[in-house]
């Protein structure tokens, strides 16, 4: 008679569960579909972990139009400046090393920065240190084709104005992560592209994450769009050496969770090096701002979270972290009239009310 019970019991919470999971899935089939309506068009792929495990995963759209090829949750994706994750952690690797410091500042790796004394690498990690923003500057059509050198890079737009003292205030800047990009050079002894492959994607298991490229053959590879007047074309051309550590890398929405669990499991940095890139810093009057080293640092529903999006020709990226939860949720879109940015805060709002039922 108990065994009858229980199995009864089981039973309905069996059933419960797969009822609950539907509804879940079809929350955020209906959302996603609100932005990601067009089954010819450019899509995108999302993808939902608790706890380290999958409970969402689905892919919208094509991954390329020209062939008709439906998109696949195992597309290769441009990250944009979710690159910027990877080139923190890397300098953080660095320090954990014994190779440099946070504080040190930039005159240190390039000797004739202007203000190099007074710009530390802490400065470039958080956006405040005040250089002019690549990616704002009128030139930039004249070498976005063009095969630049880091130290290339760097002198596109080391002698422009600075825009702010270092420290003065928060500014989202590129520029900043071209030089953490050159500097890792530096001290590793490495090139950027070397030393994240080998350093932690490999260290990682992210065997279908690469530094981008046009040239290279990437299997399963999601073709960018921009979306015109006329319809659909085919991404700017540029060369990746142009964003190069602030913008330059590409991955799927599987292995951008084994990253997470990576930070997680303190594969590739101890905890001190880990919590300097999730805790929030001051600028020089004191006033707090929500960015730590590579991740901004606000919140879900009241829930602290780590969230960073990206974007560049023909892509948009976007990716959620919820600590107390153990939570990822991630969107990367293959056209940049599609921004995962809000669909994925959306969906780990809804995510966090089904695991606090």
């Amino acid at each position: 008679m108990i065994t009858k019970k229980l199995f009864s019991v089981l039973a309905f919470l069996l059933l419960f569960c797969n009822i609950s999971a539907q509804t879940y899935e079809k929350k955020l089939d209906s959302l996603i579909a609100t932005e990601f309506n067009d089954p010819n068009g450019p899509g995108g792929v999302f993808m939902v972990s608790h706890k380290g495990k999958t409970i969402y995963r689905k892919a919208f759209g094509k991954a390329n139009l020209e062939l008709n090829v439906n998109m696949n949750p195992e597309n290769v994706f441009q990250l944009g400046s979710m690159t910027k994750q990877f080139t923190s952690v890397a300098i953080l690797m660095l320090e954990q090393q014994g190779k440099l410091n946070v504080n040190d500042p930039v005159s240190k790796y390039i000797k004739e920065y202007p203000s190099g004394d007074k710009i530390t690498i802490h400065h470039l990690l958080t956006h405040t240190s005040g250089i002019k923003d690549f990616t704002k500057m009128k030139a930039l059509s004249t070498i976005a084709q063009k095969e630049m050198k880091p130290a290339m890079m760097v002198d596109f737009f080391k002698n422009e104005p600075v825009d702010f003292a270092p420290g003065e205030k928060f500014e989202y800047n590129n520029s900043g992560y071209v030089v953490l990009g050159y500097i890792i050079e530096q001290v590793s002894g490495q090139t950027y592209e070397d030393f994240i492959k080998k350093n932690i994607f490999e260290k990682a298991g992210m065997v279908h994450s690469y530094y981008a490229t046009d040239r290279q053959l990437i299997p399963k590879r999601a073709y960018g769009y921009h979306q015109k007047e006329q319809g659909f074309v085919n991404r700017t051309v540029i060369n990746f050496s142009v964003p190069f550590s602030s913008g330059s890398l590409m991955s799927t929405v599987d292995d951008m969770l084994k990253w997470q669990k990576a930070l997680n499991q303190n594969v590739l940095l101890n905890q001190i090096e880990t919590k300097k890139a999730f805790q929030k810093y001051k600028l020089n009057n004191g006033e707090e701002f929500t960015y730590g080293y590579g991740w901004h640092l606000k919140d879900i529903n009241g829930s602290p979270d780590r969230e960073h999006g990206g974007s560049i020709f023909g892509f948009k990226s976007m990716g959620v972290y919820i600590p107390s939860e153990d939570m990822y949720v991630i969107g990367l879109s293959n056209c940049d009239c599609h921004s995962p940015t809000e669909m994925t805060r959306n969906m780990a709002k809804i995510a966090l009310q089904s695991v606090k039922k």
